[in-house]
């Protein structure tokens, strides 16, 4: 099954292999612009931006997306999704820390990974 990635961060190796296709450039700007917010958004913004991020969905010609961004959009972009019969999935994650000791100073460096498990579809 193809998943098109309706989130402004690029596919991982992991989400990749389980299906998720990234949209042509045009297209992913598009999604990162109506992703974006730089003010608070009223109502009609949100629901214009969530119609608009469907119709993207809808040319890609693919089944299910991949979403993920502003917790305010979410509920209101399944819902558009939804009505145009697309499957609407999260990519569920695992956090994974790594210590990386620096040998110069003794100081240790701790970075958190995000490592891909599967999809949770709404």
């Amino acid at each position: 099954m193809k998943i098109l990635n309706l989130t402004q961060h690029d596919a991982t190796p992991n989400q990749i292999e389980d299906g998720v296709i990234e949209p042509e450039h045009d297209e992913k700007e598009s999604i990162k612009r109506l992703l974006t917010f730089n003010v608070k958004p009223e109502k009609d913004d949100i629901e214009a931006r969530a119609w608009l991020l469907s119709d993207i969905a809808l040319r890609s010609k693919c089944k299910a997306v991949m979403i993920g961004g502003a917790p305010f959009l979410m509920p209101e972009l399944s819902k558009c999704l939804k009505e145009r019969g697309i499957r609407v999935l999260f990519s569920f994650s695992l956090r994974k820390s790594i210590e990386k000791p620096n040998e110069k100073d003794g100081s240790v460096e701790k970075v958190s990974v995000f490592e891909h498990i599967g999809f949770v579809e709404i």
